[in-house]
């Protein structure tokens, strides 16, 4: 299954400039998915990270990796309309730089559940290469501010 921009609007409250996934590849609510991010020049983070030369910050990628992961979780009916708040970071690791014309993969499994907290275990990579892995931490509001409907 896939999910245009429309649709990731529809689950994630997220809205320009901080919305950070392009297209939903495929997912299975409430288990795993997978996105991608197409990092370009037109983005106003390289204004200022760095003018001389253009790195994506790790936060960013830390945060469309979670975006990924709100997908899986917010895509189950029944959390449909709640808000995915980040919990926690660990054990993030950045193996290379991402720069503009550069194609975000990422991946976010959700490995443990326990009432509204889930955590994932979340990978980014760039033509096959591993930029960025994280363990990360969820926890589903019942305060919502994303519009609710179907996908």
């Amino acid at each position: 299954m896939q999910l245009d921009s429309d649709q990731i609007a529809r689950l994630l409250p997220h809205r320009y400039p901080f919305i950070l996934v392009d297209r939903i590849t495929d997912f299975q609510p409430g288990q795993w998915a997978r996105g991608r991010k197409c990092v370009s020049m037109g983005e106003a983070v390289f204004q200022g990270h760095f003018p001389q030369k253009h790195v994506l910050p790790g936060v960013l990628i830390l945060e469309a990796m979670a975006q990924v992961g709100a997908v899986a979780l917010l895509s189950e009916p029944e959390s449909r309309g709640k808000l995915a708040l980040f919990g926690g970071v660990k054990e993030a690791r950045f193996k290379k730089q991402v720069v503009p014309g550069d194609v975000l993969e990422l991946e976010c499994t959700l490995t443990r559940r326990r009432g509204p907290v889930g955590i994932g275990e979340c990978r980014a990579t760039v033509d096959g290469q591993v930029v960025c892995t994280a363990v990360l931490t969820f926890a589903l509001t019942e305060q919502s501010l994303a519009p609710e409907g179907e996908i």
